[in-house]
């Protein structure tokens, strides 16, 4: 599958690194990819180092897999990110919801 994303296995836990404008265009690609992992059961961690951008749309992937992991006991958390996509996410108050971490090694490390 192609997109604005790339994705790799640490363990158990899926990175998605997400990139370029998260929009009404791709974000039902990125939805799919994460929803996709999380079928599988997998620990997911979305890195947003690479996003310029990100609408609502984006934000609905976001929170519909955050949802997902939640109702099925599997850890979800947005690692690395950028500014462009902290300042929506805290408009939304998503900061206070989703677990925020601020480097994507400190996501991935084991149990």
């Amino acid at each position: 599958m192609t997109g604005p994303f790339l994705t790799r296995y640490v363990g158990r836990t899926a990175v998605v690194a997400l990139s370029g404008e998260i929009d009404m265009q791709n974000s039902p690609l990125v939805r799919s990819e994460l929803l996709r992992h999380l079928s599988d059961r997998a620990d997911l961690v979305v890195d947003l180092s690479g996003v310029a951008y990100i609408d609502s749309s984006g934000i609905a992937s976001l929170v519909e897999a955050f949802q997902t992991a939640r109702r099925q006991g599997t850890r979800f958390s947005l690692a690395a990110v950028s500014p462009a996509a902290l300042r929506v996410l805290q408009l939304a108050r998503l900061d206070e919801v989703f677990l925020l971490h601020a480097r994507l090694d400190d996501a991935v490390t084991p149990r």
